[in-house]
C-alpha cells in the first residue's frame, strides 16, 4: 500500500509540480515561439489610434461637405503616418517578416501621399477620390498589420461618384453616414451597405 501512494505521489510531482531545471530552460522554450499575432505594444497600438482617429475626422468632414474641416483634417493625417511605430513589424520572427514590413510601409506611405493630395484639389469631388485612394490603402495595411483596436467596418456607396462608380470608406460605427454624398441630399445620407469587418484581437 505505502508503495503505490509513493507511485501516485511522485507522477503527481511529475506531471503538476515540477518546474524547469533551470531558467535558462525556461528561456528556451519561449523563445522557439515567433512573435504572436496580437502582440503589439501599446505604444504601436496607441499610433494607429491616433491615426485612425484623424482618418474618421476626414470621414465626417465629407459627410458634413465641409472641404475646409476635410483639407485641415487631412494635412493632420498625413503628418501622422510618420508618427505609426513600424519599426516593431521588424521584431515579428515568422517566415514572411520582411515581406510583411516592407509592405505596410509602402502601404502607409501611399495613405500619407494621398492624404496629402486632399488639401490640393480644387473641387470637394475632387478631395473625396483622393479620400476614396487613403482608404483604399489604410484598410489593408490594418488588416496586414492585424489591428488590436475596436471593430471597424468597411463601408461602401455604389453610386459614390455617379452609376457604377462606388467607393469605400472605413467607419467605427455600423451605422452608414456616407461621406461621399453626405447631408446634401437627406435620402442618399445612410446609402450603403457594409462590405468587410476587422474586430480587433
Amino acid at each position: 500500500m505505502t508503495a503505490i501512494i509513493l507511485v501516485v505521489f511522485f507522477i503527481g510531482y511529475w506531471f503538476f509540480l515540477r518546474k524547469p531545471d533551470t531558467a535558462d530552460e525556461a528561456q528556451s522554450i519561449t523563445s522557439q515561439q515567433p512573435m504572436k499575432i496580437g502582440a503589439h505594444s501599446l505604444a504601436f497600438n496607441n499610433s494607429i489610434d491616433t491615426l485612425l482617429s484623424a482618418y474618421f475626422a476626414l470621414k465626417n468632414n465629407f459627410v458634413d461637405a465641409d472641404s475646409i474641416a476635410a483639407a485641415a483634417s487631412a494635412t493632420k493625417l498625413a503628418g501622422l503616418t510618420d508618427s505609426v511605430k513600424m519599426d516593431e513589424l521588424k521584431k515579428d520572427t515568422s517566415a514572411n517578416a520582411t515581406t510583411l514590413y516592407a509592405t505596410a510601409v509602402s502601404q502607409l506611405v501611399d495613405v500619407k501621399t494621398n492624404a496629402q493630395s486632399i488639401p490640393t484639389e480644387k473641387t470637394i469631388t475632387a478631395m473625396r477620390k483622393d479620400f476614396q485612394s487613403v482608404t483604399e490603402s489604410l484598410y489593408p495595411l490594418l488588416k496586414m498589420i492585424h489591428y488590436e483596436g475596436s471593430i471597424l467596418y468597411l463601408q461602401n456607396c455604389p453610386m459614390a461618384f455617379g452609376d457604377g462608380n462606388d467607393a469605400n470608406w472605413i467607419s467605427n460605427t455600423a451605422e452608414i453616414m456616407n461621406p461621399y454624398l453626405g447631408k446634401k441630399d437627406i435620402t442618399m445620407y445612410h446609402c450603403g451597405e457594409t462590405k468587410d469587418s476587422i474586430v480587433g484581437l
